[in-house]
């Protein structure tokens, strides 16, 4: 994978290059939730890349990307900023599932001029909820003495909506991504949920984005509902919301080809 440093930290990407035939194809740039990594995407980027250049961020101590001394979401702002103006391609499509979303919302407000348009996928624009912040806590400390195995389930019942938990087809799914979770070091997964746990709201600056927006959240999404959707969409702009049914937090995974359908639909409006 390409690496770049930024503010303390060798950040990890994808990029597939423009498709062929087409070097002025827009670019995608994807970011990833809490505990995956650009991995999340690789369905949508299967399905776009013959339309976009499409490019996934591993947030600073997640997937490939190095620790650093801070997890906080303006940081992982500021690396965002850094690949997308290293990549010179002009204003992109961003794509952020939670907290993806999180560092979205505060690109599309903070630099406009990067963001040809926004999709938001089951995120927030809001404090934590404070019962939330509790067990997620608790699990990181539980998940730095112990890894994932002893709490798989509370975990799994947290990351998916109970649809996708029933089917026996998302085992091997899961155990790939726990799998990919067990190389990256549980201190800086710790580190990396406080800075979740912590985020600072950004509703205040929801009136500044200005792009065009969708947002997706699935029905059965627990750590961030779909009433917190419809708070981001009354608050942007001609926003525009899709609820994904019979899908939880990771919808990308859960529910692959409705999210890049409605990806495909929205992106080529814009």
């Amino acid at each position: 994978m390409p690496t770049f440093t930024h503010d303390g930290a060798t950040i990890a990407y994808t990029d597939t290059g423009a498709p062929s035939g087409r070097p002025d194809a827009p670019t995608l740039v994807l970011g990833h939730g809490l505990l995956f990594s650009g991995w999340m995407f690789h369905h949508q980027v299967a399905a776009l890349r013959d339309t976009y250049r499409c490019v996934t961020i591993d947030w600073r101590g997640q997937g490939a990307s190095s620790p650093a001394k801070s997890y906080d979401m303006d940081s992982l702002f500021g690396d965002a900023v850094a690949l997308i103006e290293r990549l010179d391609v002009g204003a992109v499509h961003y794509a952020g599932l939670s907290m993806g979303g999180f560092v979205g919302q505060r690109i599309a407000a903070r630099r406009p001029d990067l963001v040809r348009s926004l999709t938001l996928l089951d995120t927030s624009a809001e404090h934590e909820y404070p019962r939330n912040a509790i067990e997620d806590v608790a699990l990181a400390h539980l998940y730095l003495l112990t890894g994932a195995r002893p709490i798989r389930r509370q975990i799994e019942k947290v990351m998916f909506g109970p649809a996708f938990l029933r089917s026996p087809s998302s085992k091997p799914i899961i155990d790939e991504w726990l799998a990919m979770l067990a190389t990256t070091s549980r201190i800086t997964i710790r580190h990396a949920v406080m800075g979740v746990v912590l985020r600072k709201p950004v509703l205040d600056e929801l009136g500044d984005i200005a792009a065009p927006t969708l947002v997706i959240v699935g029905a059965d999404d627990l750590p961030t509902p779909v009433p917190r959707s419809h708070t981001i969409v009354d608050n942007i702009k001609d926003a525009r919301l899709a609820v994904v049914p019979n899908c939880g937090h990771s919808s990308t995974i859960e529910r692959p080809e409705a999210i890049s359908t409605l990806l495909r639909t929205f992106l080529a409006s814009n």
